[in-house]
């Protein structure tokens, strides 16, 4: 497996968090789970500021493991609005991992885009709000 050694986005990650030994799977790599989990908080933080409210992940359109992700590695997740429907936002995430401290690497660990759906206090779908 080559790594590509790249540089991380040049604007703020929506999320970033370190996994522990608890998140790995028998081989010692993080659990796709896992990521898939990290993925989805990541997509609904600017599909709930978009929809000034309450979403609901309504489908995973698209998810692609590129590397996997080891304990300590610091993991960034960048997350852009690409579509807005009339009661739904699609989002794309990006997944990075930043490792090995003596000579560090970042590497890009996984890509996704994923649907919200905006809801009501009831679950119920309602419109997205007109841009300010």
């Amino acid at each position: 497996m080559t790594v590509d050694r790249i540089q991380l986005p040049p604007k703020q990650p929506v999320l970033r968090v370190v996994p522990m030994p608890a998140d790995l799977n028998q081989n010692g790599d993080v659990f796709g789970g896992w990521v898939m989990a990290q993925v989805d908080v990541a997509g609904a933080i600017p599909a709930m500021r978009r929809a000034r409210g309450r979403v609901a992940t309504v489908s995973v359109n698209s998810f692609l493991f590129k590397q996997p992700i080891s304990v300590g590695d610091i993991v960034s997740l960048y997350a852009d609005i690409v579509h807005i429907g009339r009661t739904s936002i699609t989002v794309n995430v990006e997944v990075y991992a930043e490792r090995n401290y003596a000579a560090p690497v970042t590497v890009k660990v996984t890509e996704a885009q994923l649907t919200y759906v905006a809801i009501d206090s009831n679950g119920n779908k309602r419109p997205v709000p007109e841009a300010d």
